[in-house]
């Protein structure tokens, strides 16, 4: 039995771990549920799974949350706010830390969790965009385990050796004799729009991506293809790879969730139906395969798969991301948050969705930030570079 902790556990992946976990109670049990502000879904959560310990990192919502767990006698312990979700992550009692938390957020806790020996199920991109040096050092030091939960990085860590697999962060990939890993995305819903309408296109549009069922900063994330950017970061960290490893590749199918390529000539490619359990059973059953849920894909009713290069002027907060990760964590978190403040912004339609990459744009060649070296220096480059953002949506709306 190993117990698990799901930070996130009201999103969608956390749900989508839920169910894979729901579908193995001889395997897992629940230890601990974390938040932020879904009461409703926690309550339900906390009667099935009965969780010894849940978190909201909203105090209001922790608040409610506990009088409504004394009300109908769940024998849970509730804890209050961002520390209390950090408590949470970093006690020791999980054998399993789903990293499921969105954003900056999702760090502290990550980095707690890390520092127990635990397996980390990483579904949170910024803990490796923002410290990757730092987040796998600490999991060094500590034993900790980092499986990747992101379809694309478990579809490249699917494909590569079990030495390889067993070394995250530290791995050679030439010593595996791998020539090329092969990023996918399927190039978001505005893939064939025309360039000239993109500024016209709404935060309703944007959030309906054409093949995954994703919240809705991920989702515009998708439109941009920033969280392609993100990933080229976090493949980098993940599996100790330089820039010229990695190569982004549109496939609008999504069928191929990445590939590595070996030096031999041989492709290795993991494909399936676009559902996170997948990613997730496999993080949560490693090093054996367990059932997730998921239809099979059936080749017969497949259509064409087909492939192109990203075109960067219809990208261009791609290939921000890709040059910041040139420069080291520094640029990397203040790109990040530049980011996050400017697809909020584009959420509540006080900004253009191409205004985005202006903003993070504007963001980066004002960052003079030092590498960090503490997780405390990460977070100050982070608070800098929103300030910065939301002084330059400031003047956008001027």
């Amino acid at each position: 039995m190993r117990y698990v902790t799901v930070l996130g556990a009201t999103g969608s992946i956390g749900k989508s771990t839920l169910d894979v976990i729901r579908r193995h109670p001889d395997l897992f049990s629940v230890y601990g549920l974390a938040a932020s502000t879904s009461i409703d879904a926690m309550i339900d959560s906390i009667r099935e799974f009965k969780p010894k310990v849940v978190a909201m990192s909203s105090q209001k919502a922790a608040i409610e949350l506990l009088k409504r767990v004394k009300e109908l006698q769940l024998p849970c312990e509730v804890l209050f706010g961002d520390d209390g979700v950090q408590t949470l992550a970093g006690d020791g009692s999980a054998d399993i830390v789903v990293g499921a938390i969105v954003g900056a957020a999702g760090l502290r806790p990550l980095i707690a969790a890390a520092k127990t020996g635990c397996i980390i199920a990483l579904a949170n991109k910024e803990a490796l965009v923002m410290s990757g040096t730092i987040f796998f050092e600490t999991a060094k030091k500590y034993g900790a385990r980092v499986l990747p939960v992101d379809s694309e990085h478990s579809a490249i860590f699917q494909s590569l050796p079990f030495e390889v697999q067993e070394n995250l962060g530290f791995c050679d990939l030439k010593n595996a004799h791998v020539d090329k890993i092969l990023l996918t995305g399927s190039g978001g819903p505005f893939r064939d729009t025309p360039i000239k309408d993109l500024e016209l296109v709404d935060a309703k549009t944007a959030v309906a991506h054409p093949v995954w069922s994703m919240g809705p900063k991920i989702s515009v994330d998708s439109a941009t293809m920033m969280n392609k950017g993100l990933e080229f970061i976090e493949a980098r960290y993940l599996f100790n790879a330089d820039d010229s490893d990695i190569q982004v590749v549109i496939h609008p199918q999504s069928v191929i969730h990445s590939m590595v390529s070996y030096e031999d000539g041989a492709v290795m490619a993991q494909l399936g139906n676009p559902d996170m359990r997948t990613p997730i059973a496999v993080a949560l059953g490693f090093p054996e395969r367990i059932s997730s849920g998921v239809k099979r894909l059936d080749f017969t009713k497949l259509s064409s798969l087909t492939f192109m290069e990203p075109d960067f002027s219809r990208y261009p907060c791609l290939k921000l991301a890709m040059q910041a990760s040139k420069s080291g964590q520094s640029a990397t978190t203040a790109l990040n948050a530049a980011n996050e403040v400017a697809v909020a912004s584009f959420l509540e339609s006080k900004i253009k969705f191409t205004d985005i990459y202006r903003v993070v744009e504007s963001v980066l060649c004002s960052n003079t930030c030092k590498e960090p070296s503490s997780i405390d220096e990460v977070l100050s480059i982070d608070e800098t570079a929103r300030k910065s953002a939301a002084d330059y949506i400031g003047k956008l709306n001027g």
